[in-house]
């Protein structure tokens, strides 16, 4: 019964995270584009199931991932073998990625730019590896206590200078590849297993060491990709790549694709696909839990259920956002440059991504989570706020750069510029808070929809080329929400600090 009040309180709040978008879109569309949505039925049910997946999603966190996370990492810390931990977060890094569905069209796309330069499975694959050294690497921080600030000013520092030499087909690209490493699920579950660890150690802090390696899992794929992006384009040769047009046109798939001619059978199908994404994560937990740490899982009945309602909820969550948000958002770019008023391409770009970040559900976990560790120096809800200001300005300025035909490299440059210097002013405590938020933004909700957005702009924009002009917009939508949490952060402390001096 408990369990059911909390599952109706969960309900209620993620209804109330959805109403910004619903209200962003219901203004442009009736107020702006004077138009009813001719399928205003299945859009209305798919915000609906939008908020039961949500509400699925966030319960199943509570019940499976974060306290198995927290318990391994309890564990492993007991166990006091640094290779141990450093061989499990490689492998829960690399496992979290290798089979990411957003991952897979990203080098799907990338072999398409580059004309068969870049090799989809090697790019893959490369991400995935970044990844699980990285997550290895955060461990080691964790443990040794370090501050993440050398980390990530040395990291962006060569994000920086890596961007300069890339060529300009594949920097967007690389960005968006460091997005989408971070997706629903694996936010979570990395979370969870830094805070736990950091927890779990004496003299650690949960919010200034146990976030960082969301962080940390963004910028290392970008510095990966576009490295090897100027050596193939370098050294390399095109090869023969099948014509794709069908990949470059942001056309919305079917809620629920029928199997066999069978509604229900592609919703099982589906769903298995789902499982199948998550398959490496689980598999990898079962092995170290049952053969390395040879102990077995706590109430495992309650975490499997929670898993089985991760799955679930993400699987409700994307058939709402295709029958609810997918068709009327992709075609209001279109409509937009139609009215030939720009400012309501900015209006739309600044509120669609402020609202989709606040409805974004790794974000709401991450906030919650955040909240717990700061220990009342942090409140959930100013996080999301300061955050989702960051991805709306951010997409605006990503959308000007796409209006104007400006090249991204001096955007991006000049954006981890000023990230780099945020990161030397900013209170320690902030800092790799702040990195996770900017990594979190680039989710299940966020990277479709603004994705949709930057290939409509680039399509009906005359002089624009959508291979490279449409993509990057998630790179802005990760570098400003960095920059608003920490300039939050550096205006509290000025405060602090005058209202000291004066008294």
């Amino acid at each position: 019964m408990d369990q059911l009040r909390e599952f109706l309180g969960i309900l209620k709040h993620s209804f109330r995270n959805l109403l910004p978008i619903i209200v962003v879109v219901a203004f442009f569309q009736f107020v702006i584009m004077r138009q009813v949505p001719d399928d205003l039925l299945p859009i209305t049910f798919g915000l609906l199931v939008v908020v039961l997946g949500v509400a699925l999603f966030l319960q199943g966190l509570e019940m499976g991932i974060f306290p198995i996370g927290k318990n391994l990492s309890n564990d492993f810390a007991k166990k006091g073998s640094l290779s141990l931990l450093m061989i499990f977060g490689f492998c829960l890094g690399f496992s979290a990625v290798v089979a990411e569905p957003a991952l897979i069209a990203v080098a799907s796309q990338a072999e398409l730019i580059s004309e068969g330069r870049i090799h989809g499975l090697t790019l893959r694959l490369l991400v995935a590896v970044s990844v699980g050294l990285v997550v290895a690497l955060g461990v080691v921080r964790i443990i040794l206590g370090h501050s993440l600030h050398w980390y990530m000013i040395i990291g962006y520092i060569v994000v920086v200078v890596v961007t300069f030499f890339a060529p300009e087909e594949i920097v967007g690209l690389a960005y968006d590849s460091g997005g989408v490493t971070t997706n629903i699920v694996t936010v979570p579950l990395i979370a969870a297993l830094g805070i736990g660890l950091a927890v779990s150690l004496r003299g650690r802090n949960a919010l200034t060491h146990g976030f960082g390696l969301v962080g940390l899992a963004v910028m290392v794929p970008m510095i990966s990709v576009q490295v090897y992006g100027i050596l193939v384009y370098s050294f390399g040769e095109t090869g023969a790549v099948e014509a794709a047009s069908a990949m470059l046109d942001p056309v919305v798939e079917e809620a629920v694709s029928p199997t066999a001619g069978s509604i229900l059978l592609g919703m099982v199908t589906d769903l298995l696909v789902m499982f199948r994404d998550v398959l490496p994560i689980i598999a990898v937990v079962l092995f170290f839990q049952y053969l390395v740490i040879r102990k077995p899982i706590a109430h495992i009945h309650k975490v499997m259920a929670g898993f089985v309602l991760v799955i679930v909820g993400l699987y409700a969550f994307v058939v709402g956002l295709k029958l609810g948000l997918f068709p009327i958002g992709q075609s209001m770019a279109e409509q937009l440059i139609g009215l030939d008023k720009v400012v309501f391409v900015y209006l739309f770009a600044f509120s669609i991504g402020f609202a989709t970040t606040m409805a974004e559900p790794a974000l709401i976990a991450i906030g919650q989570k955040a909240e717990e560790a700061g220990k009342g120096k942090l409140n959930g809800n100013l996080i999301r706020l300061l955050v989702a200001l960051g991805v709306a300005i951010g997409i605006t300025i990503g959308v000007h750069r796409i209006i104007t035909g400006d090249s991204i490299h001096y955007y991006i440059m000049g954006g981890y510029t000023l990230v780099i210097l945020l990161t030397w002013l900013a209170p320690k405590y902030i800092v790799a808070l702040a990195y996770d938020l900017g990594g979190v933004t680039t989710s299940e909700v966020t990277v479709p929809l603004v994705t949709a957005l930057g290939i409509g702009l680039a399509t009906h924009i005359e002089g624009r080329n959508v291979l490279i002009d449409g993509f990057g917009l998630i790179a802005f939508a990760s570098i400003f929400p960095i920059v608003t949490v920490m300039l939050y952060a550096i205006f509290v402390e000025l405060v602090a600090r005058t209202r000291g001096v004066q008294t």
